[in-house]
């Protein structure tokens, strides 16, 4: 949010930590980019969920319910722009590149 605060791009925040997210939304992440690209194998969260459950995390099926129940497992921020998801994660040098 800084970093589009200092370039003034006008954006519109959604901490679906706080707010939840739908697993519409999060399918059609998933179909864009892919499940593995939403999905972050390295948080905390993630490793709290034990080696039975991580191991049964093999597709997008069954990455979005985890993902709605457990927020804090989606890769942020995820930007998007009418609809379409244009990076997920931070990189200011990704950043420059987007027309915004």
């Amino acid at each position: 949010m800084s970093w589009m605060k200092e370039k003034n791009i006008p954006f519109t925040f959604h901490d679906y930590k706080t707010m939840g997210i739908t697993a519409k939304i999060l399918k059609s992440w998933c179909e864009q980019l892919g499940w593995e690209t939403i999905f972050n194998k390295r948080s905390t969260t993630y490793k709290e969920l034990g080696p039975e459950k991580q191991a049964s995390i093999t597709s997008a099926a069954k990455a979005i319910p985890v993902m709605v129940e457990h927020t804090s497992i989606i890769k942020r921020p995820v930007i998007t722009k009418a609809d379409k998801v244009v990076m997920v994660g931070f990189d200011a040098k990704k950043y420059a590149e987007v027309e915004w």
